[in-house]
C-alpha cells in the first residue's frame, strides 16, 4: 500500500516543474511549497482521489490539508532515498510535531549575530562544502567555539636551520596552521590592540569555475560575505588605535566588500586603490582585465599613509630656477640668492641679495666653489622656487648639473610623493614578482597566480614605512607572501617588524613555511615560530574527508561514537539501527551525514580544557601555551 502511494504521489509531482531540478526531485522546495499551502501542489494531490484521502480532511463540505502528515510522509526513507537530511531530520529540534527548520513559525534570518560560518578546509580538491552553525541555536555554544584553542608541534627557524624552542611572545614572527577563524580568536588573548596592519589576500570568488589561486573560492556571494564578515568583526579588535586595514580583491566582490567594509568599520575612510598586476590582461568576453584593487581602511582624521618613495632612476628633475609668469626676481625679494656647488654636488646656501646687488654673470666661482644665481640664459633675473629660509628642507632634493658653457644648473627631483589612487609599475608583474619568485624559492609549488612581492612591500610601506616595530598580520597567509614582503622591509631599513601569519590548507607546510625559512637563510637573517591548532572533531573531519569507501566510514563511525563529541541532539544508536539506510546513501552524502553529527563548537581542543587528560596534551606543550597566552 505506502509503495503504491509513494509512486502515485512521486508521478503526480513530476508534473510541477518547480520541483525538478536535473531530472530529480527538489525535496526541500516540495517541503517549502506544501507549507506554504502553494495552490499548484494542492491542486495535484487533490486531483488523486487516493492521495485525497489519506492528506485531506474533509469538514463541513471543506477540504483541509494535513500538511504535517504530509511533510512526514515525505521525510519517509524511501521517498528520495538517496538524501541525506532524511537522517539529518531525526536529529533536528521539534515544535507541535513540526521540524524548527520547516516550521513558518520559526525564521532564520540571515544574517544574523550568531551566524557563524567556520569555512574548514585542507585541502583544496575536497571542495568541501562551508557550512553555517545556524544549527547552533544557543548563543553560549557558538561561544565555546570562539574560545581561544591550544596550539601544538610547537617549531623555531632561525635564519632558516630549525634551533630549540623554549619560549614564544609578541617578539616572535608567527606562522599559525589551521582554521583562520579560530585562530583569530586565539590571538586575540594575546595580540588585542597590538596590530598596526592588517593585510589580506582572500578567496576573490569569481562568477566563472576557472580558479587561478589556491584557495577554495566555491562561494556564492551570501555565504562569501558572511565568510568575511565573521573574521573582519574580530580582525578589527586586534588593530592598534591608529591601526589599518588591506584586503586584495578583484572586480567579482570589490563592490559587495567595499559595502561591508563600511558597516564593520564605522570611524574609518574606505580607499579603493587599482593595481595593475597583470599587464598582459586576463581576457574577458568584453574586456581584458589588467588590474585588481587594494582596499585601505584607515582611521578617519589621521595621517595613516606615508610618502611613496620613487627610485632614482624614476625621479623626474626639473629646473629649480622659476620661469613664466611671476618668476622674476621682485616678485620674491627671498627668493635671490646663490647655491653653492662643490665637488658637483649642492652643499650649501649664500644669504639673500640685497636689491642693489647684480651678479655680473649666472655661476661665479670663487676659491673652487660655485655659487650659482637664478639667472636665465637670457641673463634676466629670476627667483628660485623655494625661499632661502626653507632652502636647507630641501636640499636633498636638489643636484647640480654643468652645462657646456661651464656654468651650472641647479635641478630639484623629488624622490617621494602622494600615493595616487592608480598604482602602475612592473614591479607589480604577478607573473615575473610572484610567480617566478616563489618557484625560485619553492620549485614546483601549486600556486600559478601568487601576488607580486612588490604588490605587496608597497601596500605595507604605505602605513608601517616609518614604523619599524609594527606588527603585520595576514590570516589569509597562502604563499607566504605578506611574511616575505615583511622580511624585506626590514632588510631595507633594518627595521625590527613582525609578521603573523594564519593558513589552513596542507600548503602551509610544503610552501608556506618552506619559503619563509628559505627568505631567512637567503638573508642569513630573521627567524620565527611555527604551530598548529590542536585537532579533535576536526580530525574526525579530516578522516571522513580522506576515506575511500563506506566500510571506512563506518569504522570512523565506530571511533566517533567512542571518542568524539557529538550533536547534543543526537542518539547514536539510531545510527546503528539504520545502517542499511546509511549504506543507501552517495558516498558524498554519507560523507556529509557523518560530518553533520559532529558538534562543531570541539572542532579544536579549547585552552581551558588543556588539562583534561582525554587529549593527551605534553606537559612541553602546556609550558608553551602557558608562555603564549600569559599576559605578561
Amino acid at each position: 500500500m505506502e509503495q503504491k502511494v509513494l509512486k502515485t504521489l512521486t508521478q503526480l509531482i513530476k508534473k510541477d516543474q518547480r520541483l525538478v531540478v536535473d531530472g530529480n526531485l527538489a525535496k526541500n522546495k516540495i517541503i517549502e511549497l506544501t507549507l506554504q499551502l502553494d495552490a499548484g501542489i494542492l491542486k495535484l494531490l487533490k486531483s488523486s482521489p487516493e492521495l485525497r484521502k489519506i492528506f485531506f480532511t474533509e469538514v463541513e463540505d471543506i477540504l483541509v490539508f494535513d500538511k504535517i502528515k504530509f511533510q512526514n510522509f515525505i521525510s519517509n526513507k524511501q521517498f528520495l532515498p538517496d538524501s541525506f537530511t532524511r537522517y539529518k531530520n531525526k536529529i533536528g529540534l521539534v515544535a507541535d510535531g513540526q521540524y524548527f527548520t520547516d516550521s513558518q513559525e520559526v525564521v532564520l534570518a540571515w544574517p544574523y549575530k550568531d551566524c557563524i560560518l567556520e569555512g574548514g578546509q585542507t585541502k583544496e580538491d575536497a571542495k568541501r562544502h562551508e557550512i553555517f552553525w545556524n544549527e547552533t541555536l544557543a548563543p553560549d555554544e557558538i561561544d565555546r567555539l570562539l574560545t581561544p584553542k591550544v596550539f601544538t608541534n610547537f617549531q623555531k627557524y632561525d635564519k632558516g636551520e630549525k634551533v630549540s624552542m623554549d619560549s614564544i611572545s609578541l617578539n616572535d614572527n608567527l606562522v599559525i596552521k589551521g582554521n583562520n577563524l579560530l585562530s583569530l580568536y586565539s590571538l586575540k588573548e594575546k595580540y588585542q590592540g597590538k596590530i598596526k596592519l592588517i593585510y589580506i589576500d582572500p578567496p576573490y570568488n569569481p562568477d566563472s569555475k576557472s580558479n587561478t589561486f589556491v584557495y577554495n573560492n566555491g562561494f556564492n556571494e551570501s555565504t562569501w560575505l558572511t565568510f568575511m564578515k565573521n573574521r573582519l568583526e574580530i580582525a578589527k579588535k586586534l588593530l592598534t588605535p591608529d591601526g589599518c586595514l588591506i584586503v586584495a580583491i578583484d572586480k567579482n566582490e570589490q563592490a559587495e566588500l567595499t559595502v561591508l567594509l563600511k558597516e564593520l568599520f564605522r570611524g574609518y575612510e574606505i580607499h579603493v586603490i587599482t593595481i595593475v598586476h597583470n599587464p598582459r590582461g586576463a581576457q574577458g568576453t568584453n574586456f581584458s582585465y589588467t588590474h585588481e584593487y587594494a582596499i585601505f581602511v584607515i582611521p578617519e582624521r589621521k595621517k595613516s599613509i606615508g610618502i611613496k618613495k620613487i627610485e632614482p632612476n624614476k625621479i623626474k628633475w626639473e629646473n629649480f630656477r622659476n620661469w613664466g609668469g611671476e618668476s622674476l626676481r621682485t616678485d620674491a625679494k627671498n627668493c635671490f640668492y646663490p647655491v653653492i656647488v662643490e665637488n658637483e654636488k649642492v652643499i650649501d646656501f649664500g644669504e639673500v641679495e640685497t636689491d642693489d646687488y647684480h651678479p655680473e654673470k649666472q655661476t661665479i666661482e670663487k676659491n673652487g666653489r660655485f655659487y650659482v644665481y637664478p639667472i636665465d640664459k637670457q641673463e634676466i633675473e629670476r627667483k628660485w622656487r623655494y625661499a632661502w629660509q626653507s632652502a636647507e628642507e630641501i636640499k636633498k632634493l636638489l643636484r647640480a648639473k654643468k652645462t657646456e658653457s661651464g656654468n651650472y644648473e641647479i635641478e630639484i627631483g623629488k624622490d617621494f610623493e602622494v600615493y595616487p589612487t592608480v598604482w602602475i609599475d612592473n614591479r607589480y608583474d604577478a607573473n615575473i614578482y610572484g610567480t617566478q619568485i616563489l618557484k625560485s624559492l619553492v620549485p614546483n609549488n601549486p600556486f600559478s597566480f601568487p601576488k607580486s612581492l612588490w604588490n605587496v612591500y608597497d601596500c605595507l610601506y604605505a602605513v608601517v614605512g616609518n614604523d619599524k616595530n609594527a606588527i603585520i598580520l595576514d590570516f589569509f597567509g597562502g604563499s607566504g607572501t605578506t611574511a616575505h614582503a615583511v622580511l624585506e622591509l626590514n632588510k631595507q631599513d633594518r627595521g625590527n617588524r613582525k609578521f603573523v601569519i594564519c593558513e589552513q590548507m596542507d600548503y602551509i607546510e610544503t610552501v608556506t613555511k618552506k619559503r619563509i625559512r628559505k627568505v631567512c637563510e637567503n638573508d642569513n637573517k630573521g627567524s620565527f615560530v611555527y604551530c598548529e591548532l590542536v585537532k579533535f572533531n576536526q580530525g574526525f573531519i579530516d578522516k571522513i574527508q580522506n576515506a575511500k569507501n563506506t566500510a571506512e566510514l563506518w569504522k570512523i563511525w565506530e571511533q566517533m561514537k567512542k571518542m568524539a563529541f557529538l550533536s547534543y541532539q543526537l542518539e547514536s544508536k539510531n545510527i546503528d539501527n539504520t545502517k542499511s539506510d546509511f549504506t543507501e546513501l552517495s558516498f558524498e552524502n554519507q560523507q556529509k551525514f557523518l560530518i553533520s553529527l559532529l558538534d562543531k563548537n570541539i572542532l579544536y581542543v579549547p585552552y581551558c580544557d588543556m588539562e583534561d587528560k582525554s587529549y593527551e596534551i605534553s606537559e612541553e606543550v602546556k609550558k608553551l601555551n602557558g608562555r603564549f597566552y600569559s599576559k605578561n
